[in-house]
C-alpha cells in the first residue's frame, strides 16, 4: 500500500465528540481513490460504483495528521477495484480500512465502457 495524501485534522473536521467526523474522512477517501484510479487508467470518466464494509478501527483528533493509502486489487473489463487504509501519520494506527472500492469507466452517456488497462500504471 502506498500513502499519497495527508490531511491535518482541523476543528471543522471534528464531530460532536471532538474526534474525526466519519463523513469528512469518507469524502477524502472518495476523492483520493478517484484520483488514484484516474491515474491508474490514465483517463477520466469514472464513477464510484461500490464500497465494501467501512471498518472504523480508531479515530483521530484535532491537530493529528492522517495519511490516505491506496492499493490496486483488481482490474475488470470496465472496472478497477482498489483498497484503502487511512492511518495516523506518526503512530501508524489504522483509522479506517475499506477492502474494496469499485470504480467503473463510463462513456459520455454514463454506460460502462472498457478501459483497456490490465496492469497498474505509474502512480
Amino acid at each position: 500500500m502506498r500513502f499519497f495524501s495527508r490531511k491535518l485534522i482541523k476543528p471543522e473536521d471534528l464531530n460532536a465528540h471532538g474526534t474525526l467526523f466519519g463523513g469528512s474522512v469518507l469524502s477524502w477517501i472518495d476523492e483520493e481513490s478517484a484520483i488514484y484510479v484516474t491515474c491508474q487508467l490514465n483517463k477520466g470518466n469514472i464513477v464510484t460504483k461500490f464500497m465494501s464494509e467501512i471498518n472504523f478501527v480508531s479515530s483521530a483528533g484535532l491537530g493529528d495528521i492522517i495519511e490516505i493509502g491506496m492499493e490496486t486489487v483488481e482490474f475488470g473489463k470496465s472496472s478497477i477495484t482498489v483498497r484503502c487504509e487511512v492511518r495516523n501519520k506518526f503512530s501508524k494506527d489504522t483509522i479506517i480500512k475499506i477492502d474494496e472500492i469499485v470504480f467503473v469507466h463510463v462513456d459520455e452517456n454514463g454506460r460502462p465502457r472498457p478501459h483497456g488497462i490490465e496492469e497498474p500504471q505509474n502512480e
